[in-house]
Parts: C-alpha cells; structure tokens; sequence
C-alpha cells in the first residue's frame, strides 16, 4: 500500500507540482524601497516562465519597487493570482494608490486574466480603492472569481468606489459575452455602514454569482443588512455568509430570513452578535428548516434571553436541526425597550453618516503624511488576522470557539490551503504552556477532521503540498519551504495518531522521512518523535492488519 502511494505522488508530483506557477516573497519582511532593492525579485520573475501567481505578503513595498516588479510583469500573459495582503506596512497613504496602479496597469499591458485578488489588511483607506478601479474595470479582472478586501479601512467612501468598479466590470464583460462571476468577497472591517454595504449589495444582485460573502464588523444597521439581504436572493448559489458583528435588530433579521428562502445551497450562516430578537431569531430558524446543504447557523451574542434561547434550541431540534444551531453561551439578554429601538438605528444611521465624512475629510486633508498601519490593530483578533500572522497570544484570544472558527474560515475543498492553514496552526505549537498546545491540537483536530471527511478533499495533494512546505520533496515549482520549527512536527506526530488521519499517509510520511535522514535536523528530538510515532502506528496498523486476517482465516 505505501509503495502505491508514493508513486502515485511522484507521479502526481513530477505531472504537475505543487502550485507549480507561483512565486513567493510571503513574510519575508523586506523594506522594498526602490528599483535597486527589488533587482534579484524581478529578475525571478521575469525568468519564471508561465508565472501565473505572485506572492508578496509581510513585506513592504514603495512606489519606485511596486514600478520596477510592475515591469517585470508586463510579459506575464498566464498570470492570475495576486496574492498582495499586508504589503504597504509604514507606508505614507500617498505612496500607496500609484503603486497599486502601477501593477494594475501592467497586470492589463500583459493580458492577464485574474482569477483571485487579494490586497488584505492594507490600510489604505478610500484611496487605496482608487488604486484599484482601473484593473476592477478593466478586461483583466473579466475573469476575477475572489475578491480580498479585508481589514483595509475602505470607509463608505471606498465602498461606493469598489461598488462602482464591480458594477462597471461586470457591464463591460457581459458586453463581451463573459459577464463577470466573482464567487467569493470579503470585506470585513471596513467601516462599509449602511451607505456603503448597499452600493454594493447593488454589485451582488447584478451579479448573481456569489458563493462566500464575508462582511463582519462593518457598523452595518439594518437598512444595509435589508439591502444586502435582497440582493443575495439573486446569488442562488451561496454557501457562506458571514455578517458576524453587525447590527440587525428584527428589521434586518426578518429580511434575511426571507432572503434564505431563496438559498437552497447554504451551508454557513453568520448572523451572531446582530441585536437580533427572540421572535426574528425564531424567524431564521424556521427559513432555514429544509436547508439540506446547512452544516451551521450561529446566532450566538444576539438579545434573545434565557427564554429566547431555549425557543430557539427547541425550535431547531423540533425540526431535526438542532445539531446545526451553535452556542448561544454570550447572549446578551432581551432588550430593555423594544420599541426605541429602531428609532435608535435611524438616529445612528445619521450619526453615523456624519462620522464618516468627519473621517474622510480628515483623512484628505493628511492624506500624504498618513502611515499605512493595520486598521484593527487595536480590535479583538480574527481568524484572518490569526493565519496572516500567527502567534499563540492571537490564536488563544480567538476564545472557547477557535477550532470553529477556524475550520469555518479555511476552504478544505483546496488542499493547497489547508496544508498551509496547517503549518500556521501549528508554527504556534508551545510544548511548556498547555492552553497553547491544547488551543493548537484542537484547531488542528477540527480542520483536518473536516478536511478528510469531505468527498472532494484531495488528501494526496495535501499530503505532497505537506512534504514539499517542509523540504522533504522537491517539485517543480520554485515554492520555497516554510521555515520548519518544531511545532510543525510536534502537531503532525500528534495528527498521525489520530483516527481521522488514514494509515497510507502515514506510510508515506514515514518514507519520505526515512529517504531524506538530514531533513529537518535542525528540529533535533521533534523529528526524532515524529519518526518514532510514525513507525509505531505503522507497526500498529500492521498488528491489527495481521490479526484481522488470522481471524477471518479461523471463521473460515
């Protein structure tokens, strides 16, 4: 069995690779200041040929090196991914748009056709769209399947911006005969409010092709909450929606429930810490009973009350969908006056809109001497935030629900990201402190638990993507291995074990780790128990393997 499916890794491998199209600077934390500092980055990519991903997270990037790398890309015909996330830390917000021009402009100049986007927690505001517009509208972003904006300080004014693009993008490819289909958008922390979230929900309804929306903490009050409702009612395909931390009240609530009427492929549902009544919150439950795709619905942190909740739950499992339902341990309890309360989300409405100005003419009045600083650095820490930048003090604030959250957040239907999502996970690993191994172990256990029950999990690819991260294969991409610390094996010598975890990957972790006696030495006593462990479940499913068979033999 082990010798099977190695070859058929080696074959896979030596076929296609591992992400054989990308190149990565990610988290390398170079200051890239001018054309001098990015020579030996450029001259890669321009050798790299049929380069169809670019990875430049965790560094810094100014106007003169975004100029140079933009140069490089001008022949890239076969590009398609932009991984740019976290990539103008300490920048003046004027460096910021005509960098992001620059390599917009070249993306265009070369014909590429962008599938994913990703510009992530880059605070750069309203103008920081501006940057963008043009490749939102041009022929390059026709094909765009994800947007990534989040965490990026958008304000409403960056919403009507990003709105106008998405709406203008879409015009001109359905002109051409291929209307854009963008399946997944997230925006969260943006301060979008409600002016913002519904010049968009007007992009989400033209488009109708939807999949995952995520939009959580955006000062969004009912009246965007009803606007984007509709408007996913012409997204008929959606699994995901995550509208976690903003403020529905029964208006907003009520709305959605009618919206999921029309989402028969739902599959996730956010809705938590939404002031969201007993009597709406009953309303959403009862949308959502004959959702056969549904895996979870958290109304957690809403004003149902000790009443309310038991409603609830018994209102699930009266529909055999009690399962589904997620904690309720942080609701807020009924409010103290129902009636005031949609006055109230007008008079904020107002208020709100007035901030936004304030905020926006502050923000042009300093614009040039304004540092690119991440957003929430004073908010409660993500998932988002905890995978762009692991740490043990992020994943342990992440609270009781991390493994949750977690396995909401990471696509297992991709077996490239959840082998990163992995290594993440475990780069936090603390033997000496047990909430941090034990917060580990757990969020490992329900990622991969998920991962290896979903029919199309490519468990073959997550393992080679595993090997080749950690350096104990090569492909024949230039995908340069994580830096391996021991928290990396300590968790696979601990998912090795695990029942969900099948016996043929073990064989083939041990193999490679046998074949290649010098990797990962430097992790002295952890590769040394990872092999141990490895053996030991191999020898173990050999004994059971064995007995079976005598077993059967004597039935016989």
């Amino acid at each position: 069995m082990a010798t099977d499916i190695v070859a058929q890794l080696a074959n896979s491998l030596a076929k296609t690779g591992v992400e054989d199209v990308e190149l990565s600077y990610k988290g390398q934390g170079k200051k890239l200041d001018d054309a001098e500092s990015v020579e030996e980055m450029v001259k890669e990519i321009q050798d790299f040929e049929d380069l169809q991903a670019l990875r430049l997270e965790g560094n810094t990037v100014g106007v003169e090196a975004a100029k140079a790398i933009a140069k490089a890309l001008e022949t890239k015909s076969k590009f398609k991914r932009c991984y740019w996330s976290d990539m103008f830390t300490g920048r003046l917000r004027s460096e910021i748009p005509p960098a992001l021009n620059s390599l917009g402009d070249a993306l265009v100049l070369a014909g590429a056709k962008l599938t994913v986007l990703d510009l992530s927690d880059n605070a750069f505001g309203p103008d920081g769209v501006r940057g963008i517009e043009r490749l939102l509208k041009s022929t390059a972003c026709y094909t765009l399947q994800e947007l990534r904006l989040n965490n990026c300080g958008m304000g409403i004014g960056g919403g009507k911006i990003l709105a106008a693009s998405l709406i203008q993008c879409h015009k001109n490819s359905s002109a051409e005969g291929t209307p854009l289909g963008l399946k997944v958008f997230v925006a969260g922390r943006n301060r979008l409010e409600n002016d913002g979230a519904t010049a968009l929900a007007q992009a989400f309804q033209l488009m109708g092709s939807l999949e995952e929306v995520h939009m959580p903490q955006n000062g969004i009050n009912h009246p965007g909450v009803t606007a984007l409702a509709k408007a996913m009612q012409h997204n008929a395909d959606l699994r995901i929606l995550n509208l976690n931390d903003n403020t529905f009240t029964e208006k907003g609530a009520f709305a959605m429930a009618q919206a999921l009427k029309h989402l028969r492929n739902i599959q996730e549902l956010n809705l938590s810490f939404g002031e969201i009544t007993e009597e709406a919150a009953l309303a959403v439950a009862q949308a959502v009973k004959n959702k056969d795709q549904l895996e979870k619905l958290d109304l957690n942190g809403n004003s149902l009350g000790e009443d309310g909740c038991k409603a609830l739950k018994n209102a699930m499992e009266a529909m055999n969908i009690g399962e589904l339902l997620g904690s309720l341990s942080d609701d807020e309890g009924e409010p103290e006056d129902d009636e005031d309360d949609h006055d109230d989300d007008e008079e904020e409405d107002d208020d709100e809109d007035v901030d936004e100005e304030e905020i926006e003419e502050e923000e042009e009045e300093s614009n040039g001497n304004k540092l690119s600083t991440p957003v929430a650095a004073s908010r409660p820490t993500d998932v988002s935030s905890f995978l762009s930048f692991p740490s043990p003090d992020k994943l342990l604030k992440l609270g009781a629900t991390r493994a949750m959250l977690i396995e909401q957040q990471v696509d297992v239907s991709d077996a490239t990201k959840t082998a990163e999502a992995f290594l993440k996970i475990a780069s936090v690993y603390k033997e000496d402190n047990d909430d941090v191994k034990n917060a580990v172990l757990d969020s490992i256990d329900a990622l991969l638990r998920k991962a290896f029950s979903t029919p199309s999990f490519q468990g073959c690819n997550f393992v080679s993507t595993l090997l080749v991260l950690l350096g104990l294969i090569k492909s024949e991409d230039k995908v340069a291995p994580v830096l391996v610390v021991r928290g990396h094996l300590n968790a696979l010598q601990h998912v090795a074990s695990q029942d969900y975890f099948p016996k043929e990957y073990v064989d083939v972790l041990a193999v490679f780790l046998s074949r290649n006696p010098k990797a990962l030495e430097s992790c002295g006593n952890a590769r040394n128990s990872l092999q141990s462990t490895l053996q030991r479940v191999r020898s173990e499913d050999c004994e059971h393997t064995h007995t079976h068979r005598l077993t059967h033999t004597e039935t016989d």
